[in-house]
């Protein structure tokens, strides 16, 4: 995802007067523009970074609507309308088929020894921002049996 593409939506948003979407792309767009500035990127932020902070964003909206009450229901609607905006953007992520596909496709000889820790070590930084970390651990689970 491109900062600009952001930065775009969050002007349409405005323009059509959609507090509500404006509000949650800007939050993605203010931690993605921190995340650059804090790797030294300010003016050029690349998409990696870009795709990492919309991850962490919907992460955290996805922990705000598990742990929030269930009487605080406008809460609960704004979260799950924020939520439905970030997914919009965020990058696709591969599916457990995919990912046990990758691992016997390119990680064979480290899958072959059954070392958990060792698979995982191996892995996550290829598929880091690809796939769920849950996704990757169970399915790496799964062929250590």
């Amino acid at each position: 995802m491109k900062l600009e593409k952001l930065q775009k939506d969050m002007m349409e948003a405005m323009k059509a007067h959609d507090k509500e979407r404006k509000e949650s792309i800007s939050v993605l767009y203010s931690a993605a523009k921190k995340i650059g500035i804090d790797n030294g990127c300010r003016d050029n932020v690349p998409e990696e970074m870009v795709d990492q902070a919309i991850l962490k964003e919907l992460k955290s909206v996805k922990e705000q609507i598990e742990t929030c009450p269930a009487d605080r229901k406008e809460l609960l609607e704004e979260y799950k309308a924020r939520l439905a905006v970030f997914e919009e953007y965020a990058p696709k992520m591969l599916s457990a088929e995919e990912v046990e596909a990758l691992l016997n496709d390119k990680f064979a000889e480290v899958v072959a020894s059954k070392n958990k820790g060792l698979i995982m070590k191996t892995v996550m930084p290829e598929l880091k921002g690809k796939a769920d970390g849950k996704t990757i651990s169970g399915v790496v689970a799964k062929l250590c049996q």
